[in-house]
């Protein structure tokens, strides 16, 4: 089974970012670089810089998942409900390794149960059990389909993959080179598309397409790369700013043209799409997240408050770019 494979190859992936993680990057090189620029138009000190801060701790386990009752086997002990097809997708539940498997397998053991049974109860089956089986059965219809929501917030939010994208340990980036984020983006929206569907009889379930997108998650702590990333802008553009700000607009100091604030817009571009898809898996699900995690994406997912980065890292680039203005440009900019 693919999930039985992962072990091995998240080990890899966690070996090689380990390596990565002790050389470093040149994240703070593009701000250096403008800092020098900005000291040489004025022909004065150097910009002070400070130290930036880390992002805050993802919720504990038990802080972001939704309680679910384990079923009775009562409920599922009915008799006709061998018509329904469910007994070998139980029985391979309650095995070795079914016991054993990650979130997101026990998430398409949930949704193709929900399934059988939902088809089972749509069929002629319910009209032959006698009032006591039918009753248990809708009962078990009703728990599973009310279950199904926290099981699939459950998937995600207790995935090794998907935690890993929050991590501490992480870098900010050199916003001129941030490293592709399709792989990512297709993994997002496929664990999207699942949440969307996870009621729907049409929709197919595929698991080694769900492993192969978790592994490219955890390729990399792209949330947590992102609001760094964030957060070292919007520093190293309030100390800009600040200097800026010291220095009085004169006829003869110009400012020498930014030759990186294109490619901060692409960043920006970069960070609003990865932001909305991690926002909208959060909201989109019919479960209230728990309040940890409310408290997580408010203080630092949120495309909206004013304390989260993106708000930040816009009203520091807005200032900026006002200050910017009211000197003159170099001729030849």
């Amino acid at each position: 089974m693919p999930y039985a494979m992962r072990a091995l190859g998240l080990f890899t992936l966690s070996t090689s970012m380990l390596l990565a993680g002790c050389r470093g990057n040149n994240a703070e090189q593009p701000w250096i670089a403008y800092h020098q620029q900005l000291s040489e138009d004025f022909s004065s000190s150097l910009i002070e810089r400070a130290d930036i801060e880390n992002i805050g701790a993802f919720p504990e386990q038990r802080e972001r998942l939704i309680p679910v009752a384990e079923t009775r086997d009562g409920m599922l002990n009915i008799y006709a409900l061998r018509e329904c097809q469910i007994t070998s997708l139980i029985a391979a539940r309650n095995n070795q390794l079914g016991r054993v498997a990650p979130p997101s397998q026990h998430w398409l053991y949930e949704r193709e149960l929900w399934q059988r049974l939902n088809a089972c109860w749509n069929s002629g089956i319910p009209d032959s059990l006698s009032p006591e089986n039918r009753e248990r059965f809708e009962q078990l219809m009703q728990l599973k389909t009310a279950q199904l929501p926290a099981v699939s917030w459950n998937a995600i939010f207790d995935s090794e993959e998907w935690v890993k994208s929050f991590s501490r340990a992480s870098y900010a980036q050199d916003f001129r080179h941030v490293p592709d984020m399709d792989q990512s983006l297709a993994a997002a929206n496929y664990l999207q598309q699942m949440v969307d569907a996870q009621f729907s009889q049409a929709w197919k379930q595929d698991s080694s397409r769900l492993e192969n997108h978790l592994k490219n998650l955890y390729k990399r702590p792209l949330t947590a790369e992102i609001l760094r990333t964030l957060q070292l802008a919007t520093q190293r553009l309030n100390e800009a700013s600040g200097y800026l700000a010291a220095h009085e607009a004169a006829a003869e100091t110009c400012l020498s043209a930014w030759n990186s604030s294109s490619e901060l817009d692409d960043f920006e571009h970069s960070a609003h799409k990865w932001l909305t898809v991690i926002n909208r898996l959060i909201t989109s699900q019919p479960v209230e997240p728990p309040e940890a995690v409310r408290a997580y994406q408010a203080r630092w997912l949120s495309l909206d408050s004013q304390q989260a980065p993106w708000q930040q890292f816009l009203e520091a680039k807005a200032a900026h770019e006002a200050l910017r203005q009211e000197h003159p440009a170099c001729t030849g900019n």
